[in-house]
């Protein structure tokens, strides 16, 4: 091996470069982040060339003394913490001290500065390394300025990497807007080679945080989404949350800042994939903007260089949290008589739907791969009356009084095309309803509350199934045994790295046991077993029995069938969408058949 030596200072500002500066987008997110640290109220950020060939970024915050320019671009020197107690309780943005010089180590960089005391501001440069002139008298306001061109102008092999000018700048102009949602209160510019590409003004609560928003997410977006505000045990969360029904193609609409910082976090993630599971399609995800405010204690953001990632000291709890506010939310959404997208946030829990007069059932047959009984979906599922006849007599008259349309704002029936279709009337003018796929959504809500009304009674293996699931997972799962034996699943260690599954509940007995398993451990997180899994699976059953249960195509209704059908759907929570996040409803307004049909022209 080679002798044992202390690396050049410039070697190990590149190294540090490698983690910080992965792109010129990084470079921006450094220097705005030292900005709003230094309590800028604006900031200007250009570009030119995608951001390699300049990047400038400029201020209006408290300003670097002239004394201490030198010490910025100095490895390991910071302002922002001072003993490991301010480590544990960090409230700004950047505390590491390894982002100015950093970037001087792979560009030429300018840092020009002025603080009120000052009569005219400071600048000190270099390339690579710093000048060890003095600092340099330069006209400049209250504030700093640091310009970085020729990224990667000494490290030609990181330069390849880069991608087309207008694709980083895509990556520069995604962050921006991101960091515009963790910040209303700042005015905020970017250009690019010249052109202007965003300016924001300072946003206050209420109409302006709307617009910060439209202007970030879209109009769209804005409009698809449901605003929110909860508190509980010392969490915060509020934003904005889309229906199902906006969901994306690609997770291109997705913020979320906690205490202020925009991260990407695996556990916050998988809370919100939980949350909207119900509701969306496999290949569709959902869009958001939320803020999660806690104790700067209990997060930990000094787990990534580049502080993008966090770890929570309670993660459970907020991983719980996260997702019981926006499952819940999603849940209290309801058809409104305006527009199909508009929600109702009552808090009351819907009443629970009239009896019907045939409800489905579930034959169980013998297993004899595993021994026990197992359900199956009834085969005359499809044939069952759709309602009682005593709610034919509860349809809705033709002149119904004004209050009774409010509470029925899916209308009245009128008739079913193409034996799949129901249409109906409203004071709006017409909705149309997939008929399949609303009632697969009113068979499965009834389904989970059927399995939620009682404890799930697990059923026992004749012949214990083994699942290896490595050491750590076995280890957790066995110190969880307790928890698990309440959601039906039995489990006992059988060696160091498997586990012998004695007994399940019986919407799984089909299930890939090492699959869910393997959920159970929680995907690698370091915090507890995630138990909802065992949940999610059972619901997944659910799904798959509220399917080819639910009213089939071609199926002749009556009228009084569509119009409880329609009712049932108004008190049915998630309505909006199927099991498989296909829309279950769309309203055309009656203006629109004035328009089609050019009457009032």
């Amino acid at each position: 091996m080679s002798t044992i030596r202390l690396l050049p200072d410039q070697l190990v500002n590149q190294i540090a470069a490698g983690e910080v500066v992965e792109r010129p987008a990084a470079v921006v997110k450094e220097l705005v982040e030292n900005s709003l640290d230094a309590g800028a109220r604006r900031v200007e950020i250009e570009a030119e060339q995608g951001g390699l060939g300049l990047i400038r970024v400029r201020d209006d915050g408290a300003g670097i003394p002239r004394g201490q320019l030198h010490l910025a671009l100095t490895r390991h020197a910071t302002s922002k913490i001072a003993s490991l107690d301010d480590l544990e309780h960090v409230a700004s943005l950047g505390f590491r001290g390894e982002a100015l010089p950093s970037i001087l180590s792979v560009s030429r960089l300018s840092l020009s500065s002025r603080t009120a005391a000052d009569e005219h501001g400071w600048q000190v440069s270099g390339a690579g390394a710093a000048d060890e002139r003095a600092p340099q008298p330069v006209p400049h306001a209250v504030g700093t300025t640091v310009e970085a061109g020729d990224l990667f102008f000494n490290t030609p092999a990181r330069r390849k990497f880069m991608r087309a000018e207008t694709t980083e700048f895509r990556y520069i102009d995604q962050l921006v807007r991101r960091l515009a949602l963790a910040r209303f209160d700042l005015r905020l510019s970017l250009r690019h080679n010249g052109r202007r590409v965003l300016d924001l003004a300072p946003a206050e609560p209420g109409a302006g945080f709307d617009a910060r928003v439209a202007a970030v997410c879209g109009e769209d977006f804005l409009a698809n989404a449901v605003a929110f505000d909860e508190t509980r045990g010392g969490l915060r969360l509020w934003g904005w949350a889309a229906l199902p029904s906006f969901a994306r193609a690609q997770p291109d609409l997705q913020y979320l800042c906690v205490n202020g910082r925009i991260v990407r976090d695996k556990l916050l993630a998988h809370a919100m994939r939980r949350a909207y599971a119900d509701a969306l399609h496999s290949t569709r995800y959902p869009a958001f903007a939320l803020f999660l405010e806690l104790d700067a204690a209990g997060v930990d953001v000094n787990v990534h260089p580049a502080k993008s990632e966090v770890r929570f000291r309670q993660a459970a709890q907020v991983h719980d949290f996260l997702f019981g506010c926006v499952h819940q939310l999603l849940r209290r959404v309801r058809p409104e008589p305006q527009q199909h997208h508009q929600v109702d946030l009552a808090p009351a829990l819907p009443s629970a739907p009239p009896p019907r007069q045939a409800p489905l059932r579930y034959a169980f047959t013998s297993s004899p791969a595993v021994g026990v009984s197992e359900p199956a979906p009834s085969l005359a599922a499809t044939a069952w009356p759709l309602y009682a006849a005593a709610r034919d007599q509860a349809a809705p008259a033709a002149d119904a009084a004004p209050g009774e349309a409010e509470a029925q704002p899916l209308g009245r029936a009128l008739a079913q095309l193409h034996g799949v279709f129901v249409l109906a009337e409203n004071r709006q003018g017409l909705v149309l309803v997939d008929a399949h796929a609303a009632h697969e959504r009113v068979i499965y809500e009834r389904l989970k509350r059927d399995l939620a009304a009682g404890p799930i009674a697990a059923q026992t293996l004749l012949v214990p199934q083994l699942a290896r699931i490595g050491e750590a997972g076995a280890e957790r799962l066995e110190a969880q045994r307790e928890q698990l034996a309440g959601l039906g699943l039995l489990i006992d260690r059988a060696g160091p790295e498997t586990v012998a599954v004695r007994g399940l509940p019986a919407l799984l007995l089909k299930a890939d046991i090492e699959s869910l398993l393997n959920a159970l451990c929680g995907e690698g997180r370091e915090d507890e077993a995630h138990f909802g899994e065992v949940l999610d699976a059972q619901h997944r059953v659910l799904a798959n029995v509220a399917c080819r249960g639910a009213i089939k195509a071609n199926r002749r209704l009556s009228l009084a069938e569509m119009d409880a059908l329609l009712r049932d759907m108004e008190s049915t929570e998630l309505a909006g969408q199927c099991n498989h996040g296909r829309p279950t409803w769309v309203q055309v307004a009656a203006g629109e058949l004035d328009r089609l049909f050019l009457r009032g022209r």
